[in-house]
Formats: structure tokens, C-alpha cells, sequence
């Protein structure tokens, strides 16, 4: 796709070379860390002088954010059991929710002008609110658009299905520069069974998972520990369960593990695990959300989580072993991740379609840990290049632009 493009000059005569990174973020806290990271990279790397993150998550404001960059809040909408969303403002129906999100978005990229738009997962955002603002950019031409896409999205057929009824593949079609793929072609390709051009598929391009590091330390216990995290928390009840059940039943199961429920995992449900953990004297520690997790995930013996693409990319990064307990409902997504980096000897993945769920199948995933090799042993650190190639992807994308506005 090719753009005419108009300049907007700074004081010095240089073009301001700012980034917005979009995510929707109607559940968990994966698009939101994933953005994050990436907004640090372009920033601190120099690529960008700025960033700024639109972003539909309502524990924004709990991280912390890198002096150049900086998010908007979208107002929050929650998924419903069968499927539809609901507006989490009081007084507004879901169709209020989307156009006042819209619109916020407009006004954001309108002011900001940014060099370069990277949108997360969504190539027309949630319920369609990225068009206007697509079509938009698309006309002025001043402003390049990246689609990025975790390493695994779905089962080929169901997501095949979804992006058809969303009109995914004509928008990626029309409006993307590139497609940034966050993982490694050999490893998973999240575009297979997407009828996509020719021409989308020449411009896309494998970064490789995206390294993670501590950018803001936090205390770690003095004594061994096992790190337990089911992510966001949102879908993570029955592992916490099952974990519990496991230090319950085995009163020298060690080391002792530091539970974070994530901040989606709360109300009676978390009160009963609660009780739970005190009972256990001390053997189980909780907290209900860490910002600054990377600390606990370098310091620990081992992981037990589930297997969405943050935690996946930490595990890589802090080389643990690991032994993931993947959600399979209501997409394929973490399964599929955890079933492929079993065969590649990056962790164990407790499958609940081979394995059963239990508490001495828990006993003994424990118990194994220290014997497993990390992922380092099977070759993590070829898998680990995304942030240094979003970089330089990104750099050459608003040097593109550079160009063909001083022509």
C-alpha cells in the first residue's frame, strides 16, 4: 500500500517522530503489557520521541509508565457469558460506549499526529471503532499503520470465521503498511487459514517474542519460592483452586509459592482463596496484583501459570521453568501456544485434552520443576529479537515518511 504523505514540522524543521499504539482491551491485562513494552522500546531506543497508548484497560493507571510515554484512558466495556459486551458506564448502552470511544480516538490521533499508528490485534478495533479514524489516515497519508499480532490467535477455522465476519481482512488489506507478527514463523504462524493477499503476506514480518526486563525492581522474598500467576486473573479461578488443593493435600510440597490472583480475580471468589492461603501458614503467600511482576518472575525457582503471550515472553526472558496450565475456552489461543512450546522443550504444558486435572497431577508438576531444563537449554534466546525488530521496522516505516515529505 502506498501513502502520499504531508510533513508537519517541529521548530527545528525536523519531522516529530511520535507513536500511538492501540489496543482495545476489553479483557486481561495482555494488549495493555504488550503495548507498554513496546511504547519502552520505540522510546527509550530513540525511535520515537514519544508514544502515547489508547487503551481500553481499567488498571491502566495502577502501571507505571516511561517519562516519554503516556495512555488514554477508553471508556471500559465487559464481555457478557454469551458472547456480547456491555458499556461499564453508568447511563450508556454499548452502541453510546463505542461511538464515545471513536471519537476519542479521532481527537487523540488529531492532535497528536503521530508518525505511526500500531494497532494491536484488532484491525478494525472493538465493534469497528478504528474505521473512522483508518479511513482518516489512509486519505491524509501522513501517518503509517502497523497491525501486530501475537505469535497465536486461534484455531485457523474460527479465526478465519471471526476476521469474516468483522471485515478484518478487507480493512488489513486496505488500510495496514505492515503486519508485525510478535513470535517466530517456525515456531506458530497466527495467519494460517486467513485468506490473505499476496501482497499483505510480502509485507509481513516475524519480530520474534519480545524480550522483557525489569524496569522497575520490587522486593522478592529472601527464601526459595515457586511464582504462581494465572495473568490478569479474569479466567484463572480453577488453576488457583487446583494449586491450593495441591498445597493442601501435601503438607511438604516445597517451596513455598507466591500467589498473584491478577486484578480481574476478586469478590467472593478471591475472599474463599483468601482463607484458604491463611490456613496454609505462610507455606502460600497472595497478593491480589503486581505492576512490577518481573522481579518475582527473576527471582523464582519456577512458574505455574497459565499461558497467555506476556506471560509466555517473561518465561522466555527470565529462562524459567515452567509449567503451564492452559484455559481452552472460550478460543484455542493459550493451548495452542503451551501444546507447541511443549514439543520445542521451552516448558511442560499440563493439557487437560492428554492430562488429567488434579490435584496429584499438580503435586507432581511441582515436584518436577527443578528437574525440568529452561528454556535457554532448548534455544529460548533465538526466540527473543521482537523488541530489537520493531525498532528497526518501526525506523524505517517513519523514515519512509521522512522522505516522501521532504520530496
Amino acid at each position: 500500500m502506498v501513502h502520499s504523505t504531508s510533513a508537519t514540522p517541529d521548530r527545528s524543521g525536523m519531522r516529530r517522530r511520535r507513536v500511538v499504539l492501540y489496543s482495545h482491551d476489553t479483557f486481561g491485562l495482555g494488549h495493555l503489557r504488550r503495548s507498554r513494552a513496546l511504547a519502552s522500546a520505540l522510546t527509550q531506543s530513540g525511535v520515537a520521541e514519544s508514544a502515547i497508548i489508547l487503551t481500553g484497560s481499567p488498571v491502566a493507571g495502577r502501571f507505571t509508565f516511561p517519562e516519554a510515554v503516556d495512555h488514554v484512558r477508553l471508556p471500559g466495556v465487559k464481555k457478557l457469558e454469551d458472547g456480547s459486551y456491555a458499556s461499564q458506564s453508568a447511563g450508556m448502552d454499548i452502541d453510546q460506549t463505542t461511538a464515545l470511544r471513536s471519537g476519542l480516538i479521532e481527537s487523540t490521533i488529531a492532535q497528536y499526529e503521530p508518525d505511526l499508528l500500531i494497532v494491536d490485534k484488532e484491525p478494525t478495533g472493538f465493534r469497528g471503532e478504528l474505521l473512522p479514524v483508518l479511513n482518516t489516515l489512509a486519505r491524509e497519508g501522513r501517518t503509517r499503520i502497523v497491525l501486530g499480532l501475537r505469535d497465536v490467535l486461534d484455531e485457523p477455522d474460527v479465526l478465519a470465521s471471526e476476521w469474516a465476519r468483522k471485515g478484518a481482512v478487507e480493512a488489513t488489506e486496505s488500510f495496514y503498511d505492515e503486519l508485525w507478527v510478535y513470535g517466530v514463523k517456525s515456531v506458530y504462524d497466527p495467519t494460517q487459514g486467513l485468506p490473505l493477499s499476496d501482497a499483505v503476506r510480502a509485507r509481513t514480518f516475524w519480530t520474534g517474542y519480545l524480550r522483557r526486563s525489569i524496569v522497575d525492581p520490587a522486593e522478592t522474598p529472601d527464601t526459595p519460592y515457586i511464582l504462581i500467576t494465572p495473568g490478569g486473573g479474569g479466567d484463572g479461578a480453577a488453576m488457583v483452586d487446583l494449586l491450593l488443593k495441591a498445597y493442601e493435600q501435601d503438607p511438604t510440597l516445597a517451596p513455598h509459592a507466591v500467589l498473584v490472583y491478577g486484578p480481574f480475580l476478586s469478590g467472593d471468589t478471591r475472599d474463599g482463596f483468601e482463607a484458604r492461603v491463611a490456613a496454609l501458614g505462610g507455606r502460600v503467600t497472595a497478593t491480589g496484583f503486581d505492576s512490577r511482576i518481573e522481579s518475582l518472575f527473576a527471582s523464582a525457582e519456577g512458574v505455574i501459570c497459565m499461558g497467555g503471550y506476556n506471560t509466555f515472553c517473561e518465561l522466555l526472558s527470565f529462562d524459567q521453568r515452567a509449567v503451564i496450565v492452559p484455559r481452552t475456552k472460550p478460543r484455542l489461543e493459550q493451548w495452542i501456544r503451551a501444546n507447541r512450546a511443549e514439543e520445542l522443550g521451552l516448558v511442560r504444558n499440563l493439557d487437560q485434552f492428554r492430562d488429567e486435572l488434579n490435584v496429584e497431577g499438580m503435586i507432581a508438576a511441582i515436584r518436577a520443576l527443578p528437574r525440568q531444563q529452561r528454556p535457554s537449554e532448548a534455544g529460548a534466546d533465538g526466540l527473543l529479537d521482537g523488541l530489537e525488530v520493531v525498532n528497526q521496522r518501526a525506523r524505517n516505516l517513519m523514515n519512509q515518511t521522512l522522505s516522501n515529505a521532504a520530496e
